[in-house]
């Protein structure tokens, strides 16, 4: 058995591999400000810490044999509109979650980055040998992380792998239901399709319907986030002292915008009416990942690649919650 802090883990990607670790017979801290998570996100079992990530060092000592590092903001428009604050929290915030481990003496990271730091890709699919051009400052405060932990490696003897996500759907399979996706605001496609269903949006809006796919739409790689949170013990036993590893995390095919409104009706039951509305600036056509090595390098290999099974656990989610009186604006923190 070991211990584990895992920074961010109210939100949807920590709370789901916290509770993963949990099952796996592992001690688990949480440490979250609960600025976007949400209290009822952190799996029963784990130990919880309110607290920032910033203040990493008042909670981590030489007990914990790894960090898997999840606290960081994630809207991509606002940190177009306030870049600021995003350098503050998630560059600002790895910068201390670093010196913390150092001191401490905890040598092993796992660190939750994004297919953003590509920006727009020039071929598919996008390996981690690509280049890396952020086209936001959400995309470029997490790059900017990741060249902080090559560093770290190199000086330090850290052990750290970065996992960087296509796009994460789906819910934990656990008879409480509890970790699912709620974003305040909501941006992704599917619970914004799944709110629609439920009532509480009128129609799902289709931005660009002129891209060069099959049905004009937008193409993006969807992965189950119990797939993800598997990749993410998987790295813990990978991670060599010295070596940064980047892995890219998806399927390896793509869904488009409108195969998953129409996936979304049939799980549903429900019409989903849509709106066409223009491109969204920097929208790429397609993104779809390479996840070789993630296969050859973690051994993992997604198994939960269904469309409809990822949108019929979501939307299970999302139905539990309504049940349980949450709102458009998240339950209660």
């Amino acid at each position: 058995m070991s211990k584990y802090l895992v920074t961010g883990g109210a939100g949807y990607v920590g709370g789901v591999v916290a509770a993963h670790l949990l099952a796996a017979g592992h001690r688990v801290t949480v440490l979250d400000d609960l600025s976007t998570g949400f209290r009822a996100g952190v799996p029963e079992g784990a130990d919880f810490v309110d607290g920032r990530v910033q203040d990493a060092a008042k909670h981590l000592d030489a007990s914990y044999d790894a960090v898997l590092h999840f606290a960081a903001f994630s809207q991509v428009g606002e940190s177009v509109t306030n870049p600021e604050k995003y350098w503050r929290n998630n560059v600002g915030g790895a910068i201390e979650l670093l010196a913390a481990m150092r001191d401490s003496g905890v040598a092993t990271l796992v660190f939750s980055s994004t297919a953003a730091v590509y920006g727009e890709p020039g071929t598919t699919p996008i390996t981690e040998d690509a280049p890396t051009a952020p086209g936001s400052p959400y995309g470029a405060s997490k790059l900017a992380v990741d060249h902080m932990i090559t560093g770290a490696c190199a000086a330090h003897g850290l052990a750290a792998v970065s996992l960087r996500y296509f796009n994460v759907a789906g819910a934990h399979s656990s008879p409480a239901g509890r970790q699912g996706e709620r974003h305040d605001p909501e941006s992704h496609l599917i619970p914004l399709v799944l709110q629609v269903a439920q009532g509480r949006r009128e129609a799902i809006s289709v931005y660009g319907t002129d891209y060069p796919t099959p049905d004009g739409t937008c193409v993006r790689d969807y992965i189950h986030v119990d797939d993800l949170a598997e990749a993410h013990l998987l790295a813990l036993g990978a991670a060599t002292r010295g070596e940064h590893l980047i892995c890219n995390l998806g399927n390896g095919n793509g869904f488009s915008v409108r195969e998953v409104i129409e996936t979304a009706r049939r799980v549903t039951g429900h019409a989903i009416p849509e709106i066409e509305a223009p491109r969204r600036a920097g929208d790429p056509a397609v993104l779809v990942a390479s996840a070789e090595r993630a296969r050859s390098r973690l051994g993992w290999t997604p198994s939960r690649p269904d469309l409809a099974a990822i949108i019929a656990d979501a939307w299970t989610f999302a139905q539990r919650a309504a049940d349980a009186g949450a709102t458009a604006e998240g339950e209660a923190k």
